[in-house]
């Protein structure tokens, strides 16, 4: 799909067709990541949502250790 940079104000924007937000199920609020060439688009995480990764990462690390026998 194409779409066109639009002007918003002093800003640039796109918009989004009713299908495509519904298809991604994206919320009003949203993160944008910047990589080279692209910008990706996706519900904002939550606080908690990124706290039980954090947990599983520590739990994984701690697993690691303990299987190793080393401290």
């Amino acid at each position: 799909m194409r779409a066109t940079l639009i002007q918003i104000g002093n800003s640039r924007g796109i918009r989004l067709p009713k299908s495509v937000i519904e298809q991604a199920a994206l919320k009003d609020e949203l993160e944008l990541e910047v990589t080279e060439g692209a910008v990706t688009i996706r519900n904002a995480r939550t606080a908690r949502q990124a706290w039980a990764e954090a947990a599983m990462a520590c739990t994984r690390g701690a697993r690691m250790i303990s299987a190793s026998g080393t401290r």
